[in-house]
């Protein structure tokens, strides 16, 4: 478990030290730990029926969707990777975080929101947000979204909880602030390598078809693997989709959690 001194995320050690501990966790129970019901990405476009039904630019009833997501940043790793994502024609999602990240790189956040990612966020300051009291909860979740809606005009309907981990308290704030919780199917594990090629091995063996692949731009190996991780992926016949556009035609639901 983390000691109290981990629980507030800094630049290099300690945001790697929480996401260290945090994915393997979570992954080592398949996520249980984190979060074990949730409405899969397939669900929510079930859910959403009618004439008025809107997809957007892909349809993934047909398309083979998945989802490019970034946790952690912005950092000094950002740009490189939106040079990249505007290169290869992608747009991604972004979970934020606000304490030294936010703060530190605000014109990068106002370029994804620009470049059409969808901006999101990872709370303020990494804390685990099951052992918080409820004050503290939707004080983490209301600062960055008022950050983020301050330099975009946009308010985050977003969130993903730092180690994914939920519970009815988090879902109650969520709800109360407006959002819907996203968790993930794809890791790389790249807050323990700075091996881009395997990094880019892990992604491609774990995707499928309405995946979410969770990344952090702020390790050095991970921008250098995205090209090659887009490009595999294109060749096997996935269209990279922002998380709005994977639950599409259905909407994400404040206080709801999603995951495949």
């Amino acid at each position: 478990m983390l000691s109290a001194t981990e629980k507030t995320t800094r630049p290099g050690t300690g945001v790697r030290r929480i996401a260290a501990v945090a994915a393997a966790a979570c992954l080592a129970l398949t996520l249980s730990g984190c979060q074990r019901d949730g409405t899969a990405p397939s669900a929510a476009r079930a859910q959403a029926v009618g004439a008025a039904a809107r997809f957007g630019p892909v349809d993934c009833r047909q398309a083979k969707c998945i989802a490019l997501t970034f946790d952690a940043g912005p950092s000094e790793h950002t740009a490189a990777l939106l040079d990249v994502l505007r290169g290869k024609g992608v747009r991604a999602t972004f979970f934020l975080l606000g304490a030294r990240h936010i703060e530190r790189y605000p014109e990068l956040v106002e370029r994804m929101a620009a470049e059409g990612h969808e901006v999101g966020s990872h709370t303020w300051d990494h804390k685990i947000l099951t052992r918080l009291s409820e004050d503290a909860i939707r004080d983490e979740l209301r600062r960055p979204d008022e950050a983020i809606e301050r330099l975009t005009g946009r308010r985050p309907t977003l969130m993903r909880p730092p180690q994914g981990r939920t519970d009815d308290r988090v879902r109650k704030a969520a709800k109360e602030e407006g959002l819907a919780e996203v968790l993930w199917s794809v890791t790389a594990k790249d807050y323990a390598t700075s091996d881009s090629a395997l990094i880019t091995r892990r992604v491609l063996d774990q995707a499928s078809r309405d995946g979410i692949i969770l990344l952090h731009d702020l390790y050095p190996g991970t921008v250098p693997a995205v090209p090659g991780i887009v490009d595999a992926l294109k060749e096997r016949g996935y269209v990279f989709v922002t998380v709005p556009q994977l639950l599409a035609p259905g909407k994400a639901e404040p206080g709801e959690v999603y995951r495949p």
